[in-house]
């Protein structure tokens, strides 16, 4: 049995704005409220190899585990991968952004296993994606939608 998520928002800002605030990586401590630090290892194309750590968590302890994405801006899709894969035997994420008349919808799609001897199951673990990304995908609408009435015009 592997795990699967799904969660969605839509940001009422210009796609180019919700595209370009998305997918730079270096910005994601000041998107996301759970990373500390994001560090791009290595480009290839659309194809970004990057290093993600997390703040300590209630125990003190800080994860982290590099990721592969690979953005494909005709498509409105990001396909990203957890390269070393920590807990998980595997985890791929897939963004789609929709232009919409009320703004850009972003689609989450997660879909996991856990190993073993992982802290948590895949049902653990579904929980825990299912809690966080609706407030992971509200701060990332509020920061993006407040840049949108700051930029210059």
């Amino acid at each position: 049995m592997a795990g699967h998520t799904e969660n969605e928002i839509t940001i009422a800002a210009p796609l180019d704005l919700v595209w370009d605030m998305t997918n730079d990586i270096e910005g994601w401590p000041q998107l996301f409220s759970e990373y500390a630090d994001a560090e791009v290892l290595s480009r290839d194309g659309d194809t970004v190899t990057f290093r993600l750590t997390m703040h300590p968590d209630e125990n003190g302890k800080v994860w982290s585990w590099v990721s592969e994405r690979t953005a494909d801006r005709e498509k409105l899709t990001v396909r990203a991968r957890r390269v070393e894969t920590g807990p998980f035997e595997y985890m791929n994420i897939l963004w789609e952004y929709e232009e919409t008349p009320d703004g850009v919808r972003m689609h989450w799609t997660q879909d996991f296993a856990m190993k073993p001897d992982a802290p948590v199951d895949d049902a653990g673990m579904t929980d825990i994606i299912n809690r966080n990304s609706p407030v992971q995908l509200a701060l990332i609408r509020d920061r993006i939608e407040q840049a949108a009435t700051t930029a210059p015009a």
